[in-house]
């Protein structure tokens, strides 16, 4: 998981100006970008999750387990509650794919479902599968320096490359300086308009790592909306076969 994930933080012009000036000498926007992601991400990951999903009049909660093997394969399981339970979700390279027990049916995802939301969440199919690269697929532009929660980040810009198959027409990151941790993104759709904001919380060590431990999303314009993602465990030091990412372990992945 994924999505599962991603950046925030920013600096206050007056305090961070100097450090921007000298940082950005020797990263480009790319490299912060890729440092961040590699951090989040890793070779292999394997992690337990909690999604709770925020409306005005109810809550639900589910619970999930993740694991992946660089940026082209990802497998995310639902362990609870009992309705959702063995609902499982693979990404093998350019290729996504749905297992739902209760139809007995694997059901590979088209590109035009990426926006959809994921198991009624405000989370979209490809912030969870993370099918699209913010490294590979976007440019990215360093436009300054912020604070965000007493942390120096930096904010950039990313723009869809022109070949690229990308659901975003904008996104906004702000990446903590000192740890490169993502801890506040801004998704725009194609006219410009914000959709999500996404919010890092919780900086603990995950897998040895310094991270944001719950992710917080918010839409723009579904006021009292919400949801939450809250990782309990992740593991960076695990090697996981490629061949784990198959088909048929979907179905019987535990």
């Amino acid at each position: 998981m994924k999505r599962i994930l991603i950046a925030l933080i920013i600096l206050t012009i007056g305090t961070g100006f100097s450090s921007f000036a000298q940082t950005s000498n020797t990263l480009s926007a790319k490299e912060i970008v890729q440092k961040a992601d590699a951090k989040s991400r890793g070779d292999y990951s394997t992690g337990e999750i909690t999604m709770t999903i925020v409306r005005p009049t109810w809550t639900r909660e589910m619970t999930m387990k993740s694991w992946s093997r660089g940026a082209d394969y990802a497998l995310i399981l639902v362990v609870a509650p009992a309705r959702d339970k063995g609902t499982a979700f693979l990404k093998r390279e350019q290729e996504i794919w749905n297992w739902q027990p209760t139809i007995d049916r694997t059901i590979k995802l088209p590109p035009s479902m990426m926006m959809q939301s994921w198991m009624g969440s405000d989370f979209t199919n490809d912030d969870l599968i993370k099918e699209s690269s913010i490294v590979e697929d976007y440019s990215q532009k360093l436009l300054g320096s912020e604070t965000v929660d007493g942390r120096e980040c930096y904010k950039i810009e990313l723009t869809p490359k022109e070949d690229a198959a990308v659901v975003w027409g904008k996104i906004l990151s702000w990446i903590d300086k000192k740890d490169f941790m993502q801890l506040k993104v801004e998704f725009y759709d194609e006219d410009g308009y914000l959709v999500n904001t996404m919010y890092g919380k919780n900086v603990k060590e995950l897998g040895g790592r310094l991270l944001p431990s719950k992710m917080e999303v918010i839409p723009a314009d579904e006021p009292g909306n919400k949801t939450i993602v809250e990782y309990l465990s992740l593991d960076f030091d695990t090697p996981i076969e490629a061949s784990f990412f198959s088909i048929q372990n979907l179905k019987r992945v535990k």
